[in-house]
């Protein structure tokens, strides 16, 4: 039970101070350095850890907790606000509609999703993460966070998933301006290819984003003389789920 309880922390630790190495968690935790290793290694094997790509000697959350997360969503608030709009909205555009939330500045998970009826269309399996800057949803929350949150994001480094991914900072700071300005916003081509999407934050009462509601499409489907009539569209459906979560 001990081992358990030590398992338990390190993954808690790691989820806070990630991407964290084997000595970083040694002095926060006063263990031997072996004992970090083969936890970690353990944890890793299971799917609740992994190496980070850039910096393999540094830990970050894997893909079995960010899968775990929309389960227990299920349950909460925001899911059971969104699962109604979200079907309306699908009825209404016949496209793939997504809702995601912030994994911090880690990226976007899917949490749920309502399918369109067209033979072709977009698919992201739920539990699926995204990094913010080359999304639709991704931006749509970087929009509503702090400058000081942005520039922590910029810093990392901007990783190119295609010709049209923002990686300059200037260029990613006008794109969050006209974001604010328009209340969505738009993904062409800018993470996977061939594939367009229109966002909106679900904000707090405090105006935090905890969410996104998103309609995704094939390239071919996507028509830039309806992008401010599909814009309106989602941001109506974002500010009406953010109104049934508080009872409104």
């Amino acid at each position: 039970m001990k081992s358990v309880t030590r398992s338990l922390r390190i993954l808690e630790a790691v989820a806070q101070h990630q991407p964290v190495t084997v000595g970083e968690l040694t002095k926060l935790f006063g263990l031997p350095k072996s004992t970090v290793q083969r936890t970690l290694v353990t944890l890793n094997e299971a799917g609740w850890l992994r190496a980070n790509r850039k910096d393999t000697t540094r830990w970050e959350i894997g893909a079995r907790v960010l899968a775990v997360r929309p389960a227990a969503l299920q349950g909460s608030s925001l899911f059971a606000a969104a699962r109604e709009p979200m079907i309306r909205l699908r009825d209404t555009v016949n496209e793939t509609i997504h809702l995601s939330v912030p994994d911090a500045l880690q990226g976007m998970v899917v949490v749920d999703r309502v399918d369109c009826t067209h033979a072709v269309r977009t698919f992201h399996a739920i539990g699926d993460t995204s990094p913010l800057h080359a999304t639709a949803t991704g931006r749509a929350v970087l929009a509503q966070l702090p400058k000081a949150d942005v520039d922590e994001l910029v810093e990392r480094g901007l990783e190119a998933f295609g010709e049209a991914t923002p990686t300059d900072a200037g260029a990613l700071h006008a794109e969050l301006d006209r974001i604010r300005e328009d209340g969505y916003s738009v993904n062409r081509n800018q993470y996977r290819p061939d594939v367009c999407a229109v966002a909106a934050a679900i904000l707090d009462e405090d105006g935090t984003p905890l969410a996104t509601i998103a309609v995704s499409m094939p390239e071919s489907r996507f028509d830039p003389g309806h992008l401010p009539e599909l814009g309106l569209l989602v941001g109506e459906t974002a500010k009406e789920i953010a109104a049934r979560r508080l009872g409104a």
